[in-house]
């Protein structure tokens, strides 16, 4: 898929007490250590075609470490941000919940590779037996957009990249300008992106999914 955008930021959206505030509030959950593996099993061809769900494990794809958020003073942040980024640029994506947000800590070394968060198509929608029975709004639904906050800029690396595929099949690398902190940055969830590896201090980020019903 083409888009006229394909990120939507915001520079200084937060003040450094709410960022102070949120990682105050990712200590008090525990940070724990933060695996993904961007590949998947291999699937045979009626397999992917009923949807089955591919197995994750773990790998050197991500390192980092992460503290989950369910917190109604965060969701009250971030949705008016995401309603407004979503119209503005253009998506209009039918947005109708959010996952748990996540806050993730960065010490120097870490990274996470390119990934992206969800295809967006009717075979990737959630299962029950994946979120479940205390999380009914996600089922059926997927990642539609994602949004990181950059919580403090005392670090060096760590820089936020987006991947995306021009007419001429040439990968474009997009460094965007987040390295502020309260800085916001908003885009569909099937775009891949990756966070480099910190080589100065700790980076701090709060990231969040927004879902809907599957791309048709």
């Amino acid at each position: 898929m083409h888009l006229t955008n394909e990120w939507y930021f915001y520079q200084d959206a937060l003040s450094a007490e709410t960022c102070d505030e949120i990682i105050e509030l990712g200590h008090q959950k525990k940070f724990t250590e933060g695996k993904a593996d961007t590949h998947r099993e291999e699937l045979t061809d009626e397999e992917r075609k009923a949807g089955k769900t591919p197995r994750y494990g773990l790998s050197s794809a991500r390192d980092s470490n992460i503290a989950w958020a369910d917190n109604q003073n965060l969701y009250d942040i971030i949705f008016p941000i995401m309603w407004h980024a979503n119209e503005a640029a253009g998506w209009n994506f039918d947005i109708q919940a959010c996952e748990t947000p996540q806050i993730t800590q960065y010490k120097v070394g870490q990274y996470y590779n390119w990934h992206n968060d969800g295809p967006g198509d009717s075979l990737s929608v959630y299962k029950e037996e994946q979120v479940g029975k205390n999380s009914p709004f996600l089922v059926d639904k997927v990642r539609k957009l994602s949004m990181t906050i950059l919580l403090n800029e005392d670090y060096k690396g760590g820089r936020f990249q987006i991947k995306s595929w021009g007419k001429d099949s040439i990968p474009k690398i997009t460094t965007i300008p987040i390295s502020t902190r309260g800085s916001i940055v908003v885009f569909p969830s099937f775009l891949f992106h990756r966070v480099k590896p910190v080589t100065k201090g700790i980076r701090y980020s709060a990231v969040a999914w927004f879902l809907g019903p599957y791309f048709k």
